[in-house]
Order: C-alpha cells, then structure tokens, then sequence
C-alpha cells in the first residue's frame, strides 16, 4: 500500500470491529441442528453431492469448546468482482486463527481463484493483516473470475493444498463462487482430501441472502456510497432547475441496489426490473410512463428530476426480451452474411425483414449505436445486452416522445437531460461500520467452521439489525441453498439469486410513497457515510434491512 495515508485511513486502522456476543466468549462450541435439504431438485442435488448433502445447520455459542486448539494451515481466496468489507473478512480469519493458536498459518491465494489451481499464493502476516484493516477494495491480494470446476481444475486444487498440508480453504464470493466451493468441497471430501472448505457471501448487488444469510457484505456500503452521490445531485437538481438526470446503478439480475438507493433518496422515478417483468411492461409503455411524469412536472413548472434504473433492465422488457430472442436466431444463421452488409442501412433493411413484425418496431425504435451493438454475439454465443447503456437509450427514447408531445400541445415542457452510471464507485468504498463489523464476524465465523472441520458451508450471521452483541454467527450447508437451472444449455446446481420480493416491505415501502415522489420534490440528503458519531448516524443498516426485519 501507499505509504502516504489520509486522515481517515490513520483513524479508521484504529477501528475495532464489534464481534456478536459468542465470538467473544473465551471459550466456543459448534452446535448441530437437524439435517438439511434444498426447496428444490432434491435427488439432482443429492446425486451431484452424495458426501456433503443433507448436512446440519451450523450455530457457535459460548460453551465447552468442541473446536479443534490445533495449529492450523488455512487458505483465503477473493473471488468475483470487489465488495467493501473483503479485508476484513480476512482480518476477522486471521484473528480468529491466531486467538485458537498463535502457531495458526494463513494463506492468501493470489488473483482469485486462479492462484488456487496454479498454486500462487503467500502468507499473510500480522503486518500485513494490519495494513489493510477497515479498508476497501480486494488489493491485499486481489481478485478473479475463474472458477474451480473442471476436473484438471479440481485435481490441481487438491495437489496444491497436499504440497502446502492445507487444513481449510475459505472462499469470499457470491452466489456462483459459493457454488464453486460446495463443489470443491465435495471433490475433496470424495478423495479423502484432509482440506475443509467454507464460503463467505459477498456482492455488492444483493442477490445472495435468505432466510439465514440475512444481507451479502459490501450492498451496505455500495448502496449508501450511491445514495450520498443521488442525495447530491438531487440537490443540484432543485438548485439548477433544468436538467433531467438519469442513474443507471449496479444490479444486472436483481434491483436490490436501486431499490435501496429509491428508499434513501426517494427519486421521482424508479424503474424495478422484476416488477417490469411481472407486468409484461414493453419499452414504449416504459417510456411514456417516463415522459407522463416528466410532463406533469413541466405543468408544475419543474423540468427538472431524477431517474433510477438498474443495469439489467433490458433484460425484463417483455418486448425486447422477445426480439432478442429473434435476433439471435436471425445472428446463429446469417450473422456472416449481415456483416458482410456494406453500411447500417442495409444490416436494419436486412434484420428488419426477418424480424416479426413486433420485433422489428422495437428494434427499428432503438438508436442506430444500440441497433449495432446488437448485431455482435460474446464469446458464449449471446447478444451482448449487457452493453446497452440502459440510460442513454432511455433519454434518446424520451426525447423522442417528448419532442413528439411538444408537436402537440405539450409546449410547456423543457427536457434536457444528463446521464450517470454509478458502477465501481462504490465496490472499493471504505466500508461502512455496518460492513466493517459484519464482514470481521463473518470471518471469524468461518475460521470456527474450519476449526471444527465442516466442509460445504457457507458462513453466516444474523439478527443484523440488532445490537451485535446480539448476532449469531454459524454456517449453512451449501446444498440447501442449491437448485438445477439451465446454464449455457446444461442443467447445473446454483444458489439461486434472490430478487426484489414485489410483496415483500422494501417494494411496498417503495411503491407506496411513488407517486408522490414523482411529482413533489421530496428528496432526502443522505450525506456521505459516517464512521465517528452517534450510533443511530453510523451504525445504521440499508432500509431494505430494517424494512424486511421490521
């Protein structure tokens, strides 16, 4: 790390994350409930993970330790995109490693789970452990998106942790890092393999918790890093009195974050995408629904607002799912012949003959730079959607219809409008203390896990919106959180991502205030996070929280 460091950095190295109540007990046991299994596909999963299926709910609690006192060898691996609170994940590990038995060794695997398989990795010291506590970012020893799942991937793993007498490996990660590390678990316990292997949830998107993992680390932080950046241009909304912003957020599968950011600011338009796609909702009904609010404004003399709309909308419109669809198809079989097309023209003449003729209006009303983006294929074979600047086509669609309306009476509204996408501002963000101590728990959670060497977990803590002295850490058996969903063509085991819950507080809270929102000015400031002061300021979790535990 930099050797220079801000004001913040020297105060917040000082900051003692709080630990739940039996984790600060001197003396610890692991309690088992009963067997376990998934809501779903019970024999696929059974079958897939014969050694650790079924396996108990895990719960610590003060009491005659039945922890192994043994020094330990254990490996730590960042996987996925960053989330604040990583470090501390391995600060809270390395803790509770060494508390067990200073003779403890950790192992930080380098560049995600890449280093596991190719055997890079190093130890982590106190001294290093110190520089990066109470920080964001993954830099300790950074990330990656390989996953351990091929079988050269599993048997490079096990020999690796042979070599190093590896006695648990813990992997921070999300929904499909997890998953990658129930697998693993299996493998290792099929062969004998010594080697335990625990989860910890992280995204900063929100989409991995239930009924026992309460919140992912990082969506606290992430969230309220938006909020403080929407809170502030809301204020140069109602000072400047001129501009339309729209704020595209984090959240491909789910709306979690934008939803949060809705609550804390209170915007004058959200769109959720898992409400769209429960109403069938089409572009053009997205869009006057858009232009009527922006035009009921204008007769109040306010052209002027803000929008928030998550990345992943364009995959929950009825309507442009459905010419996706098309358009693939159309690109499996002619996608040489249309680039071989000599101008935009020609490939829109083209593509729009082979199109239904719903579809061919959805995609004739997209901008010529979208129109092109969709014309290419990733590297699996799929139109890549997730390039679509959800914001920018949405002002050039509502510029559109706004201009139109003007032609027609509607010459009161003024709309000029600015786009912002608020994406990796708020991965690396210092973590809040909610994060801070949650995400410190959450390692010394999994260190008792390794201790008493249970494999296929994913470690835990709930009762988050009270008092830590109150939470209760353990582990839950990654198997009961699987189901078999179709990837790339195969039926694979997956913790399933968990979407807005349209009946659920925080979309009722959202939904009932709305209207209001849209055309009173009723925006909240939520300021930058705070780390020094009164608990109820610094302490405080995402409304999504309190409203789900109310």
């Amino acid at each position: 790390m930099s050797k220079e460091k801000s004001a913040l950095q020297k105060a917040r190295a000082a900051y003692q994350p709080k630990l739940p109540k039996a984790l600060k007990s001197g003396c610890i046991k692991i309690e088992l409930g009963a067997p376990t299994e998934p809501a779903t596909d019970k024999q696929e999963i059974k079958n897939l993970f014969p050694n650790t299926y079924g396996q108990p709910i895990a719960t610590i609690v003060p009491g005659e330790g039945n922890l192994s006192t043994g020094a330990l060898k254990v490996g730590v691996v960042l996987s996925g995109g960053q989330a604040p609170g990583g470090h501390n994940v391995i600060a809270g590990l390395f803790d509770a490693l060494k508390a067990a038995n200073k003779d403890s060794i950790l192992y930080g695997f380098l560049k995600g789970p890449g280093g596991a398989i190719k055997g890079c990795y190093k130890e982590l010291t106190a001294e290093i452990i110190d520089e990066y506590r109470n920080t964001g970012g993954f830099d300790m020893i950074m990330s990656g998106r390989d996953k351990i799942e091929k079988p050269e991937h599993l048997a490079a793993c096990n020999a690796n942790f042979e070599a190093m007498g590896l006695d648990g490996l813990v992997i921070i990660g999300g929904d499909d890092s997890n998953t990658n590390a129930a697998v693993l678990a299996e493998h290792l316990r099929a062969i004998g393999s010594k080697t335990v292997v625990a989860g910890v949830p992280k995204t900063i998107d929100g989409d991995m918790k239930n009924q026992y993992i309460e919140a992912s680390f990082g969506f606290d932080t992430a969230s309220k890093t938006y909020s403080e950046l929407i809170g502030n241009i809301c204020r140069d909304a109602t000072s400047a009195v001129k501009y339309w912003h729209f704020v595209r957020l984090m959240g491909r599968a789910a709306s979690h974050v934008t939803l949060e950011c809705a609550l804390e600011t209170h915007p004058n338009i959200t769109l959720v995408s898992e409400e769209i796609e429960k109403k069938g909702t089409t572009l053009e009904e997205i869009v006057d629904y858009i232009c009527d609010v922006i035009c009921a404004r204008a007769d109040q003399g306010k052209n002027y607002g803000i929008l928030l709309v998550p990345e992943g909308l364009p995959e929950f419109i009825s309507d442009i799912k459905a010419m996706i669809d098309e358009l693939s198809t159309i690109l499996g079989k002619d996608e040489e012949y249309i680039r071989s097309l000599p101008d935009h023209s020609e490939r829109l003449q083209h593509i729009s003959t082979q199109l239904s003729s719903q579809s061919a209006k959805v995609y004739g009303s997209l901008p010529e730079a979208i129109q092109e983006v969709l014309l290419t294929r990733d590297s699996h074979g799929n139109v890549p959607l997730s390039q679509v600047e959800t914001e920018r086509l949405l002002i050039d669609l509502v510029s559109d219809k706004i201009r139109f309306r003007k032609a027609h009476g509607k010459d009161n509204v003024k709309f000029s409008a600015l786009s912002h996408f608020f994406g990796y501002e708020g991965r690396c963000a210092t973590p809040s203390n909610f994060d801070a101590d949650y995400t410190y728990s959450l390692g010394y959670a999994a260190a008792q896990l390794v201790r008493a060497g249970l494999t296929g977990y994913t470690a835990n803590v709930q009762n988050l919106t009270k008092s830590s002295d109150e939470w209760v850490a353990g582990g839950i058996p990654v198997t009961m959180m699987l189901n078999m969903e179709i990837r790339k063509g195969k039926s694979t085991p997956v913790i399933k991502k968990a979407l807005v819950d349209l009946d659920g507080a925080p979309f009722a809270g959202f939904a009932n205030n709305r209207k209001a929102w849209a055309i009173g000015d009723e925006y909240v400031f939520p300021g930058p996070i705070q780390y020094f002061g009164p608990s109820e300021v610094c302490d405080i979790p995402t409304r999504t929280l309190e409203l789900e535990k109310k």
